[in-house]
């Protein structure tokens, strides 16, 4: 409600002074406050995807409007800018290391694909075996199509990174730009900007700071100054060596997601 309070006296301000230096710095400060109020929209969106209700209607309606606002505030902080161009650029790579950072957040997500797919097929994994946790996935509420796939030693927080990565990639070279050949009838025609950038600005901007500040946590509770609750596995060491791999995996990918798309958006401005 504060951030909202806010947001409504700034653009009011702008509509009526226009775009003054000190409203453009408000307006900012505003887009960080939305963008850290639509923090975890992401897990929202793939809580859905899979089949299960969110913990709150209300928490995910405020979530996804305070994104809708941060990119609004952000187009007005940059509405008195000259009109871009109308030229289009040829399709290009990313300089070596952009990709060099993808290389990074590609092969960060290896040990938690690994994970995942050895308890999926029934494996045991850090004290755990699959099949304790299916049993605790579905007595935690899990969907129908959560459970399916696991049942059929398929992973969907895995099959996640998997689509996670193709989108990396695709930030990076030449065909998140225009569709290769294997996309059919779409083959040859330009990729419309948003459809990697969306994703990819959710994405970094939830699993950048979720990843960090877990790491943060996880080295805290390493050197024994905070205590690791034990959960749902059988020690607290367990439960470490699993958050290590969860949460590096996030930070390092999410880091790597934001240096992408940054590159991406600056290599198909129009000219």
């Amino acid at each position: 409600m504060a951030v909202g309070a806010l947001a409504t006296l700034v653009s009011g301000a702008v509509v009526l002074y226009g775009l003054r230096p000190p409203l453009r710095v408000l307006l900012r400060v505003v887009c960080g406050l939305a963008g850290i109020t639509a923090f975890s929209l992401l897990m929202d969106v793939i809580t859905l995807m899979l089949g299960q209700g969110v913990d709150s209607q209300a928490s995910a309606a405020n979530k996804a409007l305070a994104a809708v606002g941060a990119v609004l505030v952000a187009a007005t902080a940059r509405s008195d800018r000259l009109p871009a161009g109308t030229a289009v650029r040829a399709p290009s790579a990313a300089p070596q290391l952009i990709q060099l950072a993808a290389w990074t957040g590609t092969l960060t997500f290896v040990p938690y694909a690994a994970m995942k797919l050895v308890w999926a097929s029934g494996g045991t994994f850090a004290g755990i075996t699959g099949e304790e946790l299916l049993a605790v996935s579905e007595r935690n509420g899990a969907s129908g199509i959560f459970l399916t796939l696991e049942s059929w030693g398929l992973d969907p927080t895995a099959l996640l990174a998997v689509f996670g990565v193709f989108l990396l990639w695709g930030l990076v070279r030449p065909w998140g730009q225009v569709f290769p050949r294997w996309t059919l009838f779409l083959r040859g025609r330009r990729v419309p900007r948003w459809l990697p950038l969306a994703p990819a600005l959710l994405g970094a901007a939830t699993l950048a700071p979720y990843g960090v500040v877990g790491v943060g946590y996880l080295a805290l509770a390493t050197a024994g100054v905070v205590a690791m609750r034990r959960g749902d596995f059988h020690s607290s060491g367990d439960a470490l060596l699993v958050g290590w791999i969860g949460m590096v995996a996030f930070a390092v990918y999410g880091i790597a997601l934001t240096i992408a798309a940054r590159s991406y958006w600056l290599r198909t401005r129009p000219a």
